[in-house]
């Protein structure tokens, strides 16, 4: 977001800003003094810097290489140190056996959570941000959409959405980025609303793209501000949402999808869910299923690109499998053949740990918690670093260097977290990689792409990372030999 000053501002009397500067003054000099009369607590908080007074380090984290606002921070502080993003006053860990006490051994002293803002863009009511019996039904019933019996039947309708957009790339140069945000929102459309595309499906399609430019934003809710105007189309996806369980209900026709299990479902005292219920929790799982999906497959093209002894085994391992469909009638991709995708299961592990698209996750303290010397207050966040983790030279020998045989031994317990570790865990991880699979199938086997502007090293944060630019290739079809 640009901010810019009117000329007004400029040639205003010096005497009309008096006031202002007045207060801020004292405002920083009561906090200094709150600060040196409390020294027992202050003492007892984890080391660190907590920025500028609201926007802390949000600024460093957003927009830097996060391998380094981590590493600088962990050298000069250790594995737990203390932070302020997004308006909240954070601790973050560092250590794998400190993140599973959070994440697992001691899950029930920090809440899931996220920053009030992204709550109220996702919905209070889904399953991110709660524990216990709620989250528990919540948990096994989108599991359950995801299980691979049922994510299994979805693979000709995937084949059918990569066939439909990858000829589009040929002899062009295309945007990675922005066609596989196209591609995972397909996706995760048909799997939160089934194969039943009503009208009301594609305005939420739209209302969902306004909301997401929002998602990140700095949580300033006035006329136009990102924020506000993200807020804005929340409250038309709610109506819209609405209107489309409304009615499924009155045909009485659920229909497939993430959104037909949530209306058949019957909490403990057999009543059905809300709509808010339902609602919150669909749009949960379309931010989760979306942009990290996308951002992942973005790396996973660049990495092949860049490695191109990588890219020709994994040419020969789907070439393999073409082969095998050819002489079946030259039948679409089954289920069965994306379990046998050895190397390109190592590609997507280590792209997952490379990128490492989730640098952290949200939990919060539910009470004051005394942790490893140091005083974590109650309504703290807690953030669980897996990017520090995946990068560590201690568990992954030469941590910048892109090798999926890494993944020939498994990787030490708790030391690789693409997902999340615990009850809390990513129930779409199987569908995300069932995706990636396919789409690289026929990727590979049909394709080559170079990336073009000069892009190959850089990396944007906003605030996944990625390639620069979004990373754009030039496509063309594959001389095959």
């Amino acid at each position: 977001m640009q901010i810019s000053f009117s000329p007004t501002f400029a040639t205003s009397p010096t005497s009309l800003l008096l006031p202002f500067n007045v207060l801020l003054f004292s405002v920083l000099v009561l906090l200094l003094f709150r600060q040196r009369h409390h020294p027992s607590k202050a003492k007892r908080l984890p080391p660190g810097s907590m920025g500028w007074p609201y926007i802390g380090e949000t600024l460093k984290l957003y927009t830097q290489n996060p391998n380094s606002f981590f590493s600088t921070r962990r050298k000069r502080y250790g594995d737990i140190f203390k932070t302020h993003i997004l308006g909240c006053p954070c601790v973050m860990i560092s250590s794998p056996e400190v993140a599973k006490v959070v994440l697992v051994s001691q899950a029930h002293l920090f809440k899931p959570t996220y920053p009030p803002s992204k709550e109220k863009m996702i919905g209070p009511e889904a399953l991110f941000f709660h524990q216990g019996a709620y989250h528990s039904m919540l948990k096994k019933l989108v599991q359950a959409s995801f299980l691979p019996c049922v994510i299994k039947e979805s693979v000709p309708e995937i084949e059918g959405i990569v066939l439909k957009f990858l000829p589009s790339w040929e002899n062009n140069t295309v945007n990675t980025l922005q066609e596989m945000k196209k591609y995972a929102f397909d996706v995760a459309i048909y799997s939160a609303f089934g194969d039943n595309m009503e009208v009301e499906v594609k305005g939420i399609k739209c209302l969902y793209q306004r909301l997401e430019k929002g998602y990140n934003s700095m949580p300033l809710d006035f006329p136009g501000t990102p924020f506000h105007q993200a807020m804005k189309a929340r409250k038309l996806l709610t109506e819209t949402l609405r209107r489309l369980i409304l009615k499924r209900r009155e045909s009485g026709k659920h229909g497939g999808g993430l959104l037909g299990m949530l209306l058949r479902a019957k909490d403990h005292k057999l009543n059905g869910l809300s709509d808010s219920q339902i609602g919150d929790n669909i749009i949960g799982v379309i931010f989760a299923a979306h942009d990290t999906t996308a951002s992942v497959l973005t790396w996973v093209i660049k990495y092949l690109h860049d490695n191109a002894h990588v890219m020709e085994a994994v040419t020969r391992e789907q070439e393999e499998i073409q082969r095998i469909r050819t002489k079946d009638n030259n039948r679409g991709l089954m289920w069965e053949d994306t379990r046998h995708m050895p190397l390109t299961s190592k590609v997507i592990q280590e792209t997952l740990r490379s990128a490492s698209i989730l640098s952290f996750t949200f939990r919060e303290a539910v009470q004051d918690v005394e942790f490893q010397g140091y005083l974590i207050p109650k309504g703290w966040k807690v953030l669980p670093l897996f990017r520090s983790i995946h990068h560590s030279a201690e568990f992954y020998p030469q941590p910048e260097k892109f090798d999926p045989t890494r993944f020939e031994v498994p990787p030490r317990p708790n030391t690789y977290m693409p997902f999340g570790n615990g009850v809390h865990s990513c129930p779409g991880s199987e569908l995300a990689k069932l995706e990636m699979r396919i789409l690289l199938h026929h990727l590979t086997t049909t394709y080559r792409w170079k990336v073009v502007g000069g892009e190959e090293d850089g990396i944007q944060y906003g605030p996944f990372p990625v390639p620069k630019r979004g990373l754009p290739i030039r496509v063309h079809q594959r001389k095959k030999t």
